[in-house]
């Protein structure tokens, strides 16, 4: 099993909830808790860990400073953790995707963190009101205790 699939099994496990950990500008931790999960980057085709933020979130605000994320998935006794670059792709970040092409990104993010929604038309106009980002984490190194 890669450590991608055993990613996508954890998470699924727990409804892909994770804990997202990014750094502050003073060097100290922010952890909160997203939905998250493995998907297919939108260039590049490579398997990435993608959850999606609020436009407001400071945890965004860090995101884009640092660069960085790290995002911790568990169930039961089971752990695993992903961290590494970020790539960010939302309404104010257009160096991924086009700004047209956010709004299937952020279906993809979600559908990937097993959600599932009954009205997509619904769902694009509270993530553009939200103006919600995708943040995509290339895994550098993936720790479990596994």
């Amino acid at each position: 099993m890669s450590d991608l699939e055993l990613v996508e099994q954890i998470g699924a496990a727990n409804h892909g909830l994770a804990i997202v950990s990014v750094v502050r500008s003073d060097g100290s931790i922010h952890s909160s808790l997203v939905n998250a999960g493995v998907l297919d980057h939108p260039v590049s085709g490579a398997r990435v860990v993608g959850c999606v933020l609020s436009g407001a979130a400071r945890k965004l605000a860090y995101v884009r400073r640092s660069g960085r994320a790290s995002l911790a998935f568990q169930n039961g006794w089971q752990w695993v953790s992903v961290e590494g670059p970020v790539e960010i792709a939302g309404p104010d970040d257009t160096a991924v995707v086009a700004a047209d092409a956010v709004p299937e990104l952020l279906r993809v993010v979600f559908r990937a963190a097993g959600g599932t929604h009954d009205d997509w038309e619904e769902y694009d106009r509270v993530m553009a009101a939200d103006r919600r980002t995708a943040v995509l984490v290339t895994p550098e190194r993936v720790l479990t205790n596994r």
